[in-house]
């Protein structure tokens, strides 16, 4: 299979086929859920919410019917802030499995929920919904608890004890990373950060192609470069054939009158090619775990081992001397054949043999980032899996979309083969790393998008990285101009100077929120294997500083003196500050404290 990031055409496929491995005791309040500690935080009120539903049915207040098991609550900001800080509406959900109606179970919730430190009041509104209004002191206690976590604010075990395996990009040695290539790097890298964030073990794999007919014609365009001679017709062209060509005559000046041309310039050419490929990843901040060579499968013997066991397998079946493999039984359209007339293997025995190798390195789930014509490879590989009597659940595959360049309004095309194609390196040369990365991580990847180039190199709120890495650079400075004002967190004994209570403007409540949602948006961005959430959620959180910003004082107006409200909003900008940069971290992309 080519695992390149290219995209040549574009499908309607929703993106992902995925299985969870591991418990998030955040998706089941069965057994002892996690009491609510006063952080208000969605993910915490939540908790709190579910804790209530399940102490209802433990004092007999509601029944649960047998058998049934209570959903996990959530909390959502409600449209309109006058209905409450959060809303939810676990009191329908639950309605039918308790047998009670929604504003009755709402009720009895109601009551509860009161009680919690942190919340305010609780009105039942409309058929059972539950608008909740918490204390100013208790969200404001939250800009002290970042702080105070720093770097570990958002980070969480969900998926501790698992080891992920994430092959990203492996595009073909066969020319530099394309556009499509440089969306599975940046979205690769991104997800490898964010499944790690949440406590997995991520081994990032690149699968280097090395075997096959495509190395064949890169190595006859080498050869024909050399010579002086026209590209082959199914071959490559491009500037950089040119240069690898004369790298591979100044290592070796003789090779034009060596036994086999061909295969010195496919040996060292791919090698230089890949060096290359590998030097772009680093400089564009992707390094992987492991580079694996595809034809070692062939060359060590595991692919022929493993053609012998699937034989006597039940998942392959003999007809018209060819062996299939039985795809049909995982969603594929048609049975596929592994071991071919001739008795040579087809190339899905290679990719067979390959999930079976990460299975036995220690891959608790194997994740495989395509491009969008792979769709086809879904149920392949499910079907791998099952020829080898494991769970078609042990393979998960992320299916990308189109990446189109445009500048002036116009899209800048892209042709390997012609030799225009638009690189890692194009890209990176307009607009930088931090653009580069973040503009291809912000869409879904079941998405096209249009990369502007217009747009990436502007200075001003309409270019998403500048907005966010601004908002960064403004919580900066605003600490700098806070220390000469005499604004500090804390006072000479180191007591900190701190009253909750204080952070009581509906900008700073706003600001909570969005602070308060980033844990549970990086989980959900782990969970659905969706890096742009953390993305979107920071240009969010950008809004609400620059806001609060224009709003709220850290300094003190003129002469003013300094007051504790002033020492304590230098808490929640430091908090933005913190939140900020964690995000961004997880992108790949930087923190600046200067723009």
């Amino acid at each position: 299979m080519l695992r390149s990031g290219e995209v040549r055409r574009a499908t309607t496929t929703r993106r992902y086929y995925q299985v969870r491995v591991g418990t998030n005791p955040r998706e089941s309040v069965r057994g002892n859920p996690p009491r609510y500690t006063g952080t208000v935080t969605p993910e915490e009120l939540s908790t709190a919410v579910s804790a209530c539903l399940q102490d209802a049915v433990a004092a007999g207040e509601l029944t649960a019917v047998d058998g049934v098991e209570l959903p996990q609550a959530r909390v959502e900001r409600p449209k309109n802030r006058e209905h409450g800080d959060w809303a939810t509406t676990v009191a329908m959900q639950v309605a039918k499995k308790v047998g009670r109606p929604p504003r009755e179970v709402a009720q009895i919730l109601s009551q509860r929920l009161s009680e919690v430190p942190g919340v305010r009041s609780v009105d039942v509104a409309g058929p059972g919904f539950l608008n909740i209004t918490l204390d100013a002191a208790a969200a404001g206690e939250l800009a002290q608890s970042i702080v105070a976590q720093g770097s570990a604010f958002g980070t969480a075990d969900a998926l501790a004890g698992t080891t992920i395996n994430l092959e990203f990009v492996s595009a073909n040695p066969t020319g530099p990373i394309h556009l499509g290539g440089t969306r599975w790097a940046a979205v690769g890298d991104s997800l490898a950060r964010v499944l790690s964030a949440q406590g997995a073990d991520v081994v990032r794999e690149y699968y280097f192609n090395d075997h096959g007919t495509q190395i064949d014609r890169f190595a006859r365009s080498l050869l024909a470069r050399a010579r002086q001679e026209a590209a082959p017709e199914d071959g490559y062209g491009g500037q950089y054939i040119s240069q690898i060509a004369d790298q591979v005559l100044a290592q070796y000046p003789d090779a034009l009158q060596s036994e086999d041309p061909q295969e010195v310039f496919r040996a060292a050419g791919v090698e230089l090619m890949f060096e290359q490929i590998k030097s772009s990843l680093h400089e564009f901040g992707v390094d992987f775990d492991v580079f694996f060579h595809e034809n070692s499968l062939f060359e060590g013997g595991q692919v022929e081992t493993l053609l012998e066991q699937l034989r006597s397998s039940d998942s392959l079946y003999f007809e018209d001397g060819a062996w299939w493999l039985r795809s049909t039984d995982h969603g594929d359209d048609k049975d596929r054949v592994v071991i071919k007339s001739d008795g040579n293997a087809a190339y899905i025995a290679g990719d067979i043999a390959y999930f079976k190798n990460k299975r036995d390195r220690g891959a608790d789930l194997c994740i495989y980032m395509l491009g969008a014509d792979h769709h086809g490879y879904v149920a392949r590989l499910k079907a791998a899996a099952a020829a080898l009597g494991d769970s078609p659940e042990a393979v998960e595959v992320l299916i990308g979309q189109m990446v189109n360049l445009v500048k002036d309004g116009t899209a800048v095309r892209m042709s390997k083969r012609a030799g225009t194609v638009v690189t890692m390196e194009d890209l990176v040369e307009v607009v930088g790393v931090d653009a580069a990365r973040y503009s291809l991580t912000r869409y879904s990847v079941d998405s096209n998008i249009d990369i502007d180039l217009d747009v990436l190199t502007r200075r001003s709120n309409e270019n998403p990285v500048f907005y966010v890495q601004y908002a960064h650079a403004r919580t900066c400075a605003v600490a700098r101009n806070a220390e000469a004002a005499g604004v500090r967190r804390t006072a000479e004994d180191g007591t900190p100077q701190f009253d909750a209570a204080l952070l009581e403007h509906a900008r700073e409540a706003d600001l909570l929120a969005a602070l308060g949602q980033y844990p549970s948006v990086v989980a959900q961005a782990a969970s659905f294997r969706e890096p742009h959430r953390v993305a979107r959620h920071l240009e969010a959180l950008a809004g609400a500083y620059h806001r609060w910003y224009d709003a709220c004082r850290v300094t003190p107006q003129g002469d003013g003196p300094v007051e504790l409200v002033h020492h304590t909003r230098l808490w929640l900008n430091d908090a933005v500050r913190q939140v900020l940069a964690n995000g961004l971290d997880l992108l790949g992309v930087s923190a600046p404290e200067r723009m």
